[in-house]
């Protein structure tokens, strides 16, 4: 299989894949906004995510891996199913320094204590700091690592669970996953299975 054929093939097959609507800083100022759907959780202590950073479509290094390498912090929104046409329009190339922000028109929040906003509308944020990076593949794809620093939560998704322990309502966070081409899933029907003890 060629390549292009091989990424077409894993993104409809790995799926439902969760989004990383990330957020950085461009050294103009200007905050950039993309999506990443190669992504997840890697390590619960200390708490550490991992975004799977291509090029862009001329070879040319993205903004986001830019951004994330001269600034060191980032922010992962998990975004819900009525941002899903925002999150595809961030997607698109912009100028280097051009904001997704104001062509989404989007507005963001400031938080104590980290020098990057949050974007309005989702309800999860991931304030990370840069931790370490590995390069995949034979077009030098850049795993990126980023420690948590503070997580913003709304308050409609945050149950108490018995024992007082924190529940997010998932059905409430509405996020959206990534499927094959153009195409995303939301949440359909819940399982909860108990695990053996």
């Amino acid at each position: 299989m060629s390549d292009n054929s091989v990424y077409h093939t894993l993104t409809q097959i790995i799926i439902p894949r969760p989004v990383a609507w990330v957020l950085t800083e461009h050294r103009n100022g200007e905050y950039n906004l993309a999506p990443f759907s190669y992504f997840s959780a890697v390590c619960s202590d200390p708490p550490i995510m991992m975004i799977s950073v291509g090029k862009k479509p001329d070879g040319g290094e993205k903004d986001t891996y830019r951004n994330i390498k001269e600034r060191e912090k980032f922010v992962i929104h998990i975004a819900n199913s009525e941002l899903a046409g925002q999150v595809t329009k961030s997607a698109s190339v912009l100028g280097a320094g051009e904001s997704e922000i104001d062509l989404c028109g989007l507005n963001t929040e400031s938080v104590e204590g980290f020098s990057l906003p949050r974007v309005l509308g989702p309800k999860i944020a991931m304030y990370c700091r840069f931790y370490e990076e590995k390069k995949m593949g034979n077009n030098d794809q850049h795993l990126v690592f980023g420690l948590i620093e503070k997580i913003w939560l709304d308050d409609d998704i945050v149950l108490q669970a018995p024992g007082g322990r924190l529940k997010i309502d998932a059905s409430r966070v509405d996020p959206i996953g990534r499927l094959g081409g153009n195409e995303y899933t939301t949440f359909g029907k819940i399982l909860d299975i108990p695990r053996p003890k």
